[in-house]
Protein backbone atom coordinates (compact mmCIF):
# COMPACT_ATOMS: atom_id res chain seq x y z
CA UNK A 1 0.00 0.00 0.00
CA UNK A 2 2.82 2.38 0.88
CA UNK A 3 4.22 2.10 -2.65
CA UNK A 4 0.94 3.13 -4.29
CA UNK A 5 0.54 6.11 -1.93
CA UNK A 6 4.08 7.29 -2.64
CA UNK A 7 3.42 7.10 -6.37
CA UNK A 8 0.26 9.18 -6.06
CA UNK A 9 2.03 11.77 -3.91
CA UNK A 10 4.60 12.06 -6.69
CA UNK A 11 1.94 12.14 -9.39
CA UNK A 12 1.78 15.92 -9.56
CA UNK A 13 5.44 16.88 -9.51
CA UNK A 14 4.95 19.27 -12.40
CA UNK A 15 2.15 20.90 -14.29
CA UNK A 16 2.37 20.78 -18.05
CA UNK A 17 1.01 23.75 -19.94
CA UNK A 18 -0.40 23.13 -23.39
CA UNK A 19 -0.62 25.76 -26.08
CA UNK A 20 -3.74 25.20 -28.13
CA UNK A 21 -3.40 25.91 -31.82
CA UNK A 22 -6.20 27.45 -33.80
CA UNK A 23 -5.10 26.11 -37.16
CA UNK A 24 -4.64 22.37 -37.16
CA UNK A 25 -5.39 19.28 -39.12
CA UNK A 26 -7.78 16.86 -37.42
CA UNK A 27 -6.34 13.42 -36.95
CA UNK A 28 -7.29 10.57 -39.22
CA UNK A 29 -9.49 7.92 -37.75
CA UNK A 30 -8.10 4.56 -36.78
CA UNK A 31 -5.64 2.90 -34.47
CA UNK A 32 -1.90 3.09 -34.49
CA UNK A 33 0.58 0.22 -34.00
CA UNK A 34 3.51 0.26 -31.60
CA UNK A 35 6.09 -2.39 -30.87
CA UNK A 36 4.30 -4.60 -33.36
CA UNK A 37 1.21 -4.57 -31.11
CA UNK A 38 -2.00 -3.09 -32.48
CA UNK A 39 -4.12 -0.83 -30.26
CA UNK A 40 -7.17 -2.67 -31.58
CA UNK A 41 -6.04 -5.98 -30.12
CA UNK A 42 -4.11 -4.87 -27.04
CA UNK A 43 -6.82 -5.76 -24.54
CA UNK A 44 -8.77 -8.20 -26.68
CA UNK A 45 -9.63 -11.64 -25.39
CA UNK A 46 -9.57 -14.68 -27.67
CA UNK A 47 -13.02 -15.72 -28.86
CA UNK A 48 -13.97 -19.34 -29.22
CA UNK A 49 -14.07 -20.68 -32.75
CA UNK A 50 -17.43 -20.58 -34.44
CA UNK A 51 -18.93 -17.90 -32.17
CA UNK A 52 -20.30 -14.65 -33.54
CA UNK A 53 -18.34 -11.67 -32.15
CA UNK A 54 -20.35 -9.58 -29.70
CA UNK A 55 -19.50 -6.43 -31.66
CA UNK A 56 -21.12 -7.93 -34.78
CA UNK A 57 -24.24 -8.84 -32.81
CA UNK A 58 -24.47 -5.28 -31.47
CA UNK A 59 -24.10 -3.95 -35.00
CA UNK A 60 -26.97 -6.17 -36.16
CA UNK A 61 -29.21 -4.95 -33.36
CA UNK A 62 -28.19 -1.35 -34.03
CA UNK A 63 -28.90 -1.72 -37.75
CA UNK A 64 -32.27 -3.30 -37.01
CA UNK A 65 -33.15 -0.39 -34.72
CA UNK A 66 -32.00 2.07 -37.39
CA UNK A 67 -34.34 0.48 -39.96
CA UNK A 68 -37.21 0.55 -37.49
CA UNK A 69 -36.69 4.20 -36.56
CA UNK A 70 -36.33 5.16 -40.23
CA UNK A 71 -39.66 3.49 -41.06
CA UNK A 72 -41.38 5.17 -38.13
CA UNK A 73 -40.04 8.58 -39.16
CA UNK A 74 -41.51 8.01 -42.61
CA UNK A 75 -44.80 6.92 -41.09
CA UNK A 76 -44.52 3.43 -42.57
CA UNK A 77 -45.45 0.37 -40.47
CA UNK A 78 -42.63 -2.06 -39.77
CA UNK A 79 -42.96 -5.70 -40.81
CA UNK A 80 -39.83 -7.13 -39.22
CA UNK A 81 -40.88 -9.97 -36.86
CA UNK A 82 -37.56 -9.71 -35.01
CA UNK A 83 -38.41 -6.35 -33.48
CA UNK A 84 -40.27 -7.73 -30.44
CA UNK A 85 -37.30 -8.61 -28.26
CA UNK A 86 -35.43 -5.50 -29.39
CA UNK A 87 -38.38 -3.24 -28.54
CA UNK A 88 -38.66 -4.89 -25.13
CA UNK A 89 -35.06 -3.96 -24.39
CA UNK A 90 -35.65 -0.46 -25.73
CA UNK A 91 -38.63 -0.11 -23.41
CA UNK A 92 -36.53 -0.94 -20.36
CA UNK A 93 -33.79 1.43 -21.52
CA UNK A 94 -36.38 4.16 -22.00
CA UNK A 95 -37.56 3.65 -18.42
CA UNK A 96 -33.98 4.04 -17.23
CA UNK A 97 -33.59 7.27 -19.20
CA UNK A 98 -36.46 8.75 -17.22
CA UNK A 99 -34.06 8.67 -14.25
CA UNK A 100 -30.93 9.67 -16.14
CA UNK A 101 -30.31 12.45 -13.63
CA UNK A 102 -29.97 10.02 -10.71
CA UNK A 103 -26.50 9.59 -9.24
CA UNK A 104 -27.30 5.88 -8.82
CA UNK A 105 -27.78 5.46 -12.57
CA UNK A 106 -26.41 2.03 -13.52
CA UNK A 107 -24.56 2.58 -16.79
CA UNK A 108 -23.58 -1.10 -17.00
CA UNK A 109 -27.22 -2.19 -17.00
CA UNK A 110 -28.13 0.56 -19.44
CA UNK A 111 -25.37 -0.58 -21.79
CA UNK A 112 -26.73 -4.13 -21.72
CA UNK A 113 -30.29 -2.95 -22.36
CA UNK A 114 -29.13 -0.94 -25.37
CA UNK A 115 -27.06 -3.81 -26.78
CA UNK A 116 -23.80 -1.97 -26.25
CA UNK A 117 -25.06 1.36 -27.59
CA UNK A 118 -25.21 3.26 -24.30
CA UNK A 119 -23.13 6.20 -25.50
CA UNK A 120 -25.27 6.79 -28.60
CA UNK A 121 -28.61 6.46 -26.81
CA UNK A 122 -27.67 8.45 -23.72
CA UNK A 123 -25.97 11.33 -25.52
CA UNK A 124 -28.77 11.65 -28.07
CA UNK A 125 -31.36 11.62 -25.29
CA UNK A 126 -29.58 14.35 -23.35
CA UNK A 127 -29.08 16.58 -26.40
CA UNK A 128 -32.78 16.23 -27.10
CA UNK A 129 -33.77 16.70 -23.44
CA UNK A 130 -31.92 20.03 -23.29
CA UNK A 131 -33.56 21.13 -26.54
CA UNK A 132 -30.17 21.44 -28.25
CA UNK A 133 -31.11 19.50 -31.41
CA UNK A 134 -33.88 21.93 -32.20
CA UNK A 135 -32.07 25.04 -30.97
CA UNK A 136 -28.94 24.43 -33.06
CA UNK A 137 -30.98 22.90 -35.91
CA UNK A 138 -28.87 19.76 -35.93
CA UNK A 139 -29.56 17.36 -38.77
CA UNK A 140 -30.82 14.10 -37.22
CA UNK A 141 -29.02 11.87 -39.72
CA UNK A 142 -25.71 13.70 -39.26
CA UNK A 143 -26.10 13.65 -35.49
CA UNK A 144 -26.80 9.92 -35.39
CA UNK A 145 -23.87 9.23 -37.71
CA UNK A 146 -21.58 11.37 -35.54
CA UNK A 147 -22.59 9.60 -32.33
CA UNK A 148 -22.27 6.15 -33.92
CA UNK A 149 -18.78 6.99 -35.21
CA UNK A 150 -17.78 8.34 -31.80
CA UNK A 151 -18.95 5.15 -30.11
CA UNK A 152 -17.17 2.97 -32.67
CA UNK A 153 -13.91 4.88 -32.25
CA UNK A 154 -13.75 3.88 -28.60
CA UNK A 155 -11.91 0.59 -28.11
CA UNK A 156 -14.46 -1.53 -26.32
CA UNK A 157 -11.89 -4.25 -25.73
CA UNK A 158 -10.23 -1.83 -23.29
CA UNK A 159 -11.33 -2.85 -19.79
CA UNK A 160 -11.81 0.77 -18.71
CA UNK A 161 -11.26 3.40 -21.41
CA UNK A 162 -14.17 2.42 -23.62
CA UNK A 163 -17.54 3.73 -24.77
CA UNK A 164 -19.23 2.73 -21.51
CA UNK A 165 -16.79 4.92 -19.58
CA UNK A 166 -17.58 7.78 -21.98
CA UNK A 167 -21.31 7.24 -21.41
CA UNK A 168 -20.77 7.19 -17.65
CA UNK A 169 -18.83 10.47 -17.77
CA UNK A 170 -21.55 12.01 -19.95
CA UNK A 171 -24.23 10.97 -17.45
CA UNK A 172 -22.18 12.42 -14.58
CA UNK A 173 -21.74 15.66 -16.53
CA UNK A 174 -25.51 15.83 -16.93
CA UNK A 175 -25.88 15.53 -13.14
CA UNK A 176 -23.47 18.44 -12.64
CA UNK A 177 -25.14 20.58 -15.30
CA UNK A 178 -28.38 20.28 -13.32
CA UNK A 179 -26.82 21.62 -10.13
CA UNK A 180 -28.43 24.98 -9.18
CA UNK A 181 -25.39 27.20 -9.74
CA UNK A 182 -24.76 25.79 -13.19
CA UNK A 183 -28.38 25.36 -14.26
CA UNK A 184 -29.04 29.05 -13.53
CA UNK A 185 -25.94 30.31 -15.34
CA UNK A 186 -24.91 28.09 -18.23
CA UNK A 187 -26.00 28.92 -21.75
CA UNK A 188 -27.24 26.37 -24.27
CA UNK A 189 -23.87 26.70 -26.00
CA UNK A 190 -22.10 25.82 -22.72
CA UNK A 191 -24.31 22.76 -22.23
CA UNK A 192 -23.71 21.57 -25.81
CA UNK A 193 -19.95 21.88 -25.29
CA UNK A 194 -20.09 20.10 -21.94
CA UNK A 195 -21.99 17.10 -23.29
CA UNK A 196 -19.88 16.78 -26.44
CA UNK A 197 -16.65 17.03 -24.44
CA UNK A 198 -17.82 14.35 -22.02
CA UNK A 199 -18.80 12.00 -24.85
CA UNK A 200 -15.52 12.43 -26.74
CA UNK A 201 -13.00 13.11 -23.95
CA UNK A 202 -11.24 9.71 -24.33
CA UNK A 203 -11.91 9.10 -28.02
CA UNK A 204 -9.69 6.40 -29.56
CA UNK A 205 -7.93 5.80 -26.24
CA UNK A 206 -5.33 3.05 -26.78
CA UNK A 207 -5.63 1.55 -23.29
CA UNK A 208 -2.11 2.63 -22.29
CA UNK A 209 -0.88 5.84 -20.70
CA UNK A 210 1.25 8.70 -21.95
CA UNK A 211 4.57 7.48 -20.47
CA UNK A 212 4.10 4.23 -22.37
CA UNK A 213 3.69 6.09 -25.65
CA UNK A 214 6.75 8.20 -24.91
CA UNK A 215 9.08 5.38 -23.99
CA UNK A 216 8.00 3.31 -27.00
CA UNK A 217 8.64 6.28 -29.31
CA UNK A 218 5.08 6.24 -30.57
CA UNK A 219 4.45 8.77 -33.31
CA UNK A 220 1.69 10.48 -31.28
CA UNK A 221 4.23 11.32 -28.58
CA UNK A 222 6.48 12.91 -31.19
CA UNK A 223 3.54 14.69 -32.84
CA UNK A 224 2.49 16.36 -29.59
CA UNK A 225 6.02 16.75 -28.21
CA UNK A 226 5.34 14.50 -25.22
CA UNK A 227 2.78 17.00 -23.91
CA UNK A 228 -0.82 15.99 -23.16
CA UNK A 229 -0.39 13.37 -25.85
CA UNK A 230 -3.59 11.42 -25.27
CA UNK A 231 -5.76 14.47 -24.60
CA UNK A 232 -4.57 16.16 -27.80
CA UNK A 233 -5.29 12.95 -29.70
CA UNK A 234 -8.80 12.67 -28.22
CA UNK A 235 -9.52 16.28 -29.15
CA UNK A 236 -8.19 16.11 -32.70
CA UNK A 237 -10.02 12.82 -33.25
CA UNK A 238 -13.28 14.43 -32.11
CA UNK A 239 -12.73 17.38 -34.44
CA UNK A 240 -12.06 14.93 -37.26
CA UNK A 241 -15.46 13.31 -36.71
CA UNK A 242 -17.23 16.67 -36.45
CA UNK A 243 -15.78 17.65 -39.82
CA UNK A 244 -16.32 14.24 -41.39
CA UNK A 245 -20.02 14.25 -40.50
CA UNK A 246 -20.42 18.01 -41.07
CA UNK A 247 -22.51 18.13 -37.91
CA UNK A 248 -22.20 21.91 -37.60
CA UNK A 249 -22.15 22.74 -41.30
CA UNK A 250 -25.30 24.81 -40.83
CA UNK A 251 -23.48 27.16 -38.43
CA UNK A 252 -21.26 30.06 -39.49
CA UNK A 253 -17.64 28.94 -39.96
CA UNK A 254 -16.54 31.16 -37.08
CA UNK A 255 -18.99 29.49 -34.68
CA UNK A 256 -17.95 26.02 -35.82
CA UNK A 257 -14.28 26.86 -35.25
CA UNK A 258 -15.13 28.26 -31.82
CA UNK A 259 -16.81 24.97 -30.90
CA UNK A 260 -13.71 23.05 -31.97
CA UNK A 261 -11.37 25.30 -29.96
CA UNK A 262 -13.45 25.26 -26.79
CA UNK A 263 -14.00 21.53 -27.09
CA UNK A 264 -10.22 21.18 -27.11
CA UNK A 265 -9.87 23.40 -24.05
CA UNK A 266 -12.28 21.17 -22.12
CA UNK A 267 -10.72 17.87 -23.18
CA UNK A 268 -7.17 19.09 -22.51
CA UNK A 269 -8.24 19.95 -18.96
CA UNK A 270 -8.66 16.23 -18.24
CA UNK A 271 -4.87 15.74 -18.38
CA UNK A 272 -4.22 14.51 -14.86
CA UNK A 273 -0.64 15.78 -14.94
CA UNK A 274 -2.13 19.29 -14.84
CA UNK A 275 -4.26 18.53 -11.79
CA UNK A 276 -2.41 20.91 -9.48
CA UNK A 277 -2.72 23.76 -11.96
CA UNK A 278 -6.51 23.51 -12.17
CA UNK A 279 -7.09 22.63 -8.53
CA UNK A 280 -4.98 25.55 -7.29
CA UNK A 281 -6.77 27.96 -9.59
CA UNK A 282 -10.16 26.62 -8.49
CA UNK A 283 -9.22 26.89 -4.82
CA UNK A 284 -7.99 30.46 -5.28
CA UNK A 285 -11.27 31.47 -6.92
CA UNK A 286 -13.21 29.92 -4.04
CA UNK A 287 -11.00 31.49 -1.37
CA UNK A 288 -11.39 34.92 -2.95
CA UNK A 289 -15.06 34.32 -3.82
CA UNK A 290 -14.57 35.91 -7.22
CA UNK A 291 -16.13 33.35 -9.57
CA UNK A 292 -18.64 35.23 -11.69
CA UNK A 293 -20.74 32.87 -13.77
CA UNK A 294 -21.99 35.79 -15.80
CA UNK A 295 -18.48 35.86 -17.23
CA UNK A 296 -18.02 33.50 -20.19
CA UNK A 297 -14.42 32.60 -19.28
CA UNK A 298 -15.44 31.79 -15.70
CA UNK A 299 -18.29 29.59 -16.93
CA UNK A 300 -15.87 27.77 -19.21
CA UNK A 301 -13.49 27.20 -16.31
CA UNK A 302 -16.31 25.74 -14.22
CA UNK A 303 -17.15 23.45 -17.14
CA UNK A 304 -13.52 22.31 -17.15
CA UNK A 305 -13.73 21.50 -13.45
CA UNK A 306 -17.07 19.72 -13.94
CA UNK A 307 -15.56 17.55 -16.68
CA UNK A 308 -12.55 16.77 -14.49
CA UNK A 309 -14.92 15.67 -11.71
CA UNK A 310 -17.05 13.62 -14.09
CA UNK A 311 -13.95 11.92 -15.50
CA UNK A 312 -12.78 10.58 -12.13
CA UNK A 313 -16.09 10.32 -10.29
CA UNK A 314 -16.09 6.50 -10.10
CA UNK A 315 -14.93 6.44 -6.44
CA UNK A 316 -17.91 8.69 -5.63
CA UNK A 317 -20.50 6.30 -7.03
CA UNK A 318 -22.35 3.70 -4.94
CA UNK A 319 -20.11 0.77 -4.02
CA UNK A 320 -21.68 -1.75 -6.39
CA UNK A 321 -20.85 0.56 -9.33
CA UNK A 322 -17.61 2.00 -8.01
CA UNK A 323 -16.12 -1.43 -7.33
CA UNK A 324 -16.70 -2.53 -10.92
CA UNK A 325 -14.93 0.55 -12.27
CA UNK A 326 -12.03 0.06 -9.85
CA UNK A 327 -11.54 -3.49 -11.03
CA UNK A 328 -11.70 -2.46 -14.67
CA UNK A 329 -9.19 0.37 -14.45
CA UNK A 330 -6.75 -1.73 -12.43
CA UNK A 331 -7.11 -4.54 -14.96
CA UNK A 332 -6.10 -2.07 -17.66
CA UNK A 333 -3.13 -0.85 -15.57
CA UNK A 334 -1.89 -4.36 -14.93
CA UNK A 335 -2.30 -5.40 -18.55
CA UNK A 336 -0.08 -2.50 -19.58
CA UNK A 337 2.43 -3.69 -17.00
CA UNK A 338 2.34 -7.16 -18.54
CA UNK A 339 3.06 -5.70 -21.97
CA UNK A 340 5.96 -3.72 -20.51
CA UNK A 341 7.37 -6.87 -18.93
CA UNK A 342 7.00 -8.74 -22.19
CA UNK A 343 9.06 -6.15 -24.06
CA UNK A 344 11.50 -5.66 -21.15
CA UNK A 345 10.49 -2.04 -20.59
CA UNK A 346 10.50 -0.25 -17.26
CA UNK A 347 7.16 -1.03 -15.62
CA UNK A 348 5.04 2.09 -15.19
CA UNK A 349 3.90 3.09 -11.69
CA UNK A 350 0.71 1.32 -10.57
CA UNK A 351 0.98 -1.14 -13.48
CA UNK A 352 2.91 -3.90 -11.69
CA UNK A 353 0.44 -6.50 -10.52
CA UNK A 354 3.10 -8.04 -8.28
CA UNK A 355 3.74 -4.80 -6.39
CA UNK A 356 0.20 -3.37 -6.25
CA UNK A 357 -3.32 -4.49 -5.46
CA UNK A 358 -6.66 -3.07 -6.52
CA UNK A 359 -7.18 -1.83 -2.97
CA UNK A 360 -3.81 -0.09 -2.68
CA UNK A 361 -4.19 1.63 -6.05
CA UNK A 362 -7.72 2.82 -5.23
CA UNK A 363 -6.87 4.07 -1.74
CA UNK A 364 -3.96 6.09 -3.08
CA UNK A 365 -6.05 7.47 -5.94
CA UNK A 366 -8.87 8.47 -3.62
CA UNK A 367 -6.57 10.06 -1.06
CA UNK A 368 -4.33 12.11 -3.32
CA UNK A 369 -6.47 12.78 -6.38
CA UNK A 370 -10.20 12.40 -5.81
CA UNK A 371 -10.67 13.76 -2.28
CA UNK A 372 -8.92 17.11 -2.88
CA UNK A 373 -10.86 17.73 -6.10
CA UNK A 374 -14.31 16.82 -4.77
CA UNK A 375 -13.78 18.70 -1.52
CA UNK A 376 -13.29 21.88 -3.54
CA UNK A 377 -16.23 21.06 -5.80
CA UNK A 378 -18.39 20.73 -2.67
CA UNK A 379 -17.21 24.19 -1.59
CA UNK A 380 -18.31 25.54 -4.95
CA UNK A 381 -21.57 23.59 -5.13
CA UNK A 382 -22.68 22.69 -1.61
CA UNK A 383 -25.67 20.58 -2.54
CA UNK A 384 -27.17 17.21 -1.67
CA UNK A 385 -25.39 15.69 -4.67
CA UNK A 386 -22.00 16.93 -3.48
CA UNK A 387 -22.58 15.54 0.00
CA UNK A 388 -23.79 12.26 -1.50
CA UNK A 389 -20.62 11.95 -3.57
CA UNK A 390 -18.37 12.68 -0.59
CA UNK A 391 -20.36 10.17 1.46
CA UNK A 392 -19.88 7.42 -1.10
CA UNK A 393 -16.21 8.35 -1.40
CA UNK A 394 -15.67 7.89 2.33
CA UNK A 395 -17.55 4.59 2.44
CA UNK A 396 -15.78 3.22 -0.62
CA UNK A 397 -12.38 4.17 0.74
CA UNK A 398 -13.24 2.42 4.00
CA UNK A 399 -14.31 -0.68 2.08
CA UNK A 400 -11.02 -0.84 0.20
CA UNK A 401 -9.10 -0.17 3.42
CA UNK A 402 -10.81 -3.14 5.03
CA UNK A 403 -9.38 -5.28 2.24
CA UNK A 404 -5.93 -3.78 2.76
CA UNK A 405 -5.47 -3.60 6.56
CA UNK A 406 -2.04 -1.98 6.41
CA UNK A 407 -3.49 0.83 4.30
CA UNK A 408 -5.05 2.71 7.19
CA UNK A 409 -1.84 4.01 8.66
CA UNK A 410 0.02 4.75 5.44
CA UNK A 411 -2.91 6.47 3.72
CA UNK A 412 -3.20 8.93 6.60
CA UNK A 413 0.44 9.96 6.45
CA UNK A 414 0.89 13.52 5.29
CA UNK A 415 -2.83 14.31 5.44
CA UNK A 416 -2.96 17.39 7.63
CA UNK A 417 -6.36 18.55 6.43
CA UNK A 418 -9.08 16.59 4.61
CA UNK A 419 -9.63 17.67 1.04
CA UNK A 420 -6.48 19.81 0.91
CA UNK A 421 -3.46 18.81 -1.09
CA UNK A 422 -0.83 17.28 1.14
CA UNK A 423 2.92 17.75 0.89
CA UNK A 424 4.38 19.09 -2.32
CA UNK A 425 5.33 15.98 -4.27
CA UNK A 426 8.92 15.18 -5.07
CA UNK A 427 10.47 15.46 -8.50
CA UNK A 428 10.37 11.74 -9.29
CA UNK A 429 7.19 11.14 -11.19
CA UNK A 430 6.19 9.03 -14.08
CA UNK A 431 2.73 10.44 -14.52
CA UNK A 432 -0.21 8.21 -15.29
CA UNK A 433 -0.77 10.67 -18.07
CA UNK A 434 -4.56 10.27 -17.94
CA UNK A 435 -4.53 6.55 -17.35
CA UNK A 436 -7.34 7.26 -14.88
CA UNK A 437 -8.78 9.99 -17.09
Amino acid sequence: MLGACVIFKQLFSRDVRVRSQVGFEPERRGSHPYLGVDFRTLHSRAESAGTIPARRIRRLFSFQRHLLSSRLLRGAPHLNPLHILDEDYCGQAKCMLEKVGSWNFDIFLFDRLTNGNSLVFLTFNLLNQYGLIELFQLDMVKLRRFLVLVQEDYHNQNPYHNAVHAADVTQAMHCYLREPKLAQSLTSFDILLGLLAAATHDLDHPGVNQPFLIKTNHYLAALYRNTSVLENHHWRSAVGLLRETELFSNLPAEDSLSIERQLGSLILATDISRQNEYLSRFRTHLDENDLCLGNASHRHFVLQMALKCADICNPCRPWELSKQWSEKVTDEFFHQGDIEKKYKLEISPLCDSEANTIASVQIGFMTYVVEPLFAEWARFSDTRLSQTMLGHLGLNKASWSAMEPEASGSSEEGESEPGRATDEPSSRVLSQGSQES
